[in-house]
């Protein structure tokens, strides 16, 4: 039986600019079978987020239609068939909607514990970026030890995360940002090189710094025209990887290098993925990635943390991309 009980959360009242994110009332959700309730205590905000307010990017079927890809908090109530958690329990957790809002659904499948030292509004900042970065960049790219990462929007928070994760996997790491403090950050947090888009060529840059031989992956969330210069930047078998187009979905792209090169182009979606392929990740990162976190070796990058009902704020500093790392919303 549904609880009768109900819960302040961000609703998205039209599609349009920041000031349509209003609180609301809404029930409580119950947990189905394979799923957790969460406390939110905090919840990241991202570009998805911002698309879905603008009606450009609805969530998939059968989930809320409330915004929110990532909280952390703690185990609320256990759906039937959930095991290895229990009520009280601090968690954070990949969500595919429902994230600003008090309370939240997710399968357990999902969900991690949150890495020691780290505070609520800081293990918020996790999921999203770090199971994207995961999954593109070690999975989809293929990076290895040794290699070269490009890295573009370098201070945003996929970038803040891909810098150090590429860094502490061995490989040399080239961003993009703008200005003096943005390619500061970049550098602080590993690049080699940080390279400010508004004064240089990065594909001169980073064909200086690897001899002429060109990266081996690129990541990039610019997309525009910074598709045919990826691809020029591109050593001899690398790889492309797409995962946000803040320039244009569409690009000229001359497709002799890609043959010559022969180049691998790709790109991804993950909050329509199945929860399956999502559990697969959390297993990696929580194998391979949460051990770096709890020593120190990699944090997530929080720039400002609002209150919930201050979501719109929120949005329009991330809009005015005046931010390093992530914004995330206070719960409660």
């Amino acid at each position: 039986m549904a609880e009768s009980r109900s819960m302040t959360a961000i609703a998205v009242s039209q599609p349009g600019k920041p000031e349509v994110l209003v609180p609301a009332n809404r029930p409580v959700p119950d947990p189905a079978p394979g799923e957790i309730r969460i406390a939110v205590q905090a919840a990241g905000v991202n570009r998805p987020d911002v698309l879905q307010r603008l009606g450009k990017y609805n969530p998939p079927p059968g989930i809320t239609d409330i915004p929110g890809l990532e909280v952390a908090g703690t185990v609320d109530a256990l759906g039937e068939d959930v095991e290895g958690w229990q009520v009280g329990d601090p968690v954070c957790a990949l969500l595919a909607g429902g994230g600003y809002a008090e309370f939240c659904v997710v399968p357990a499948a999902q969900c991690l514990p949150i890495p020691a030292g780290l505070s609520m509004a800081e293990a918020a900042a996790l999921p999203e970026t770090f199971f994207t970065v995961w999954s593109n960049v070690f999975e989809r790219g293929a990076l290895q030890s040794g290699e070269v990462l490009l890295v573009h929007g370098g201070t945003s928070g996929i970038g803040t995360t891909a810098i150090q994760l590429g860094a502490a996997f061995g490989a040399r790491v080239f961003a993009t940002a703008r200005g003096v403090e943005k390619c500061g950050a970049c550098v602080r947090l590993g690049a080699e090189r940080a390279i400010d888009y508004a004064e240089e060529d990065f594909v001169a840059v980073v064909k200086e710094a690897t001899g002429g031989a060109g990266v081996n992956v690129v990541l990039d969330i610019v997309g525009g025209d910074y598709v045919a210069r990826s691809i020029d930047a591109l050593a001899v078998e690398g790889r492309y990887v797409c995962i946000g187009f803040v320039r244009g979905a569409t690009a000229d792209v001359n497709f002799f290098p890609v043959m010559t090169k022969r180049l691998v182009l790709t790109g991804s979606t993950l909050r329509a993925r199945p929860v399956a392929y999502k559990q697969a990740l959390a297993e990696q990162l929580k194998a391979q990635v949460w051990p770096l976190i709890a020593q120190g070796k990699v944090r997530p990058v929080v720039h400002e943390v609002f209150p919930l009902e201050r979501a719109a704020d929120a949005h329009r500093l991330m809009e005015s991309n005046q931010h390093v790392g992530k914004l995330v919303l206070a719960v409660g």
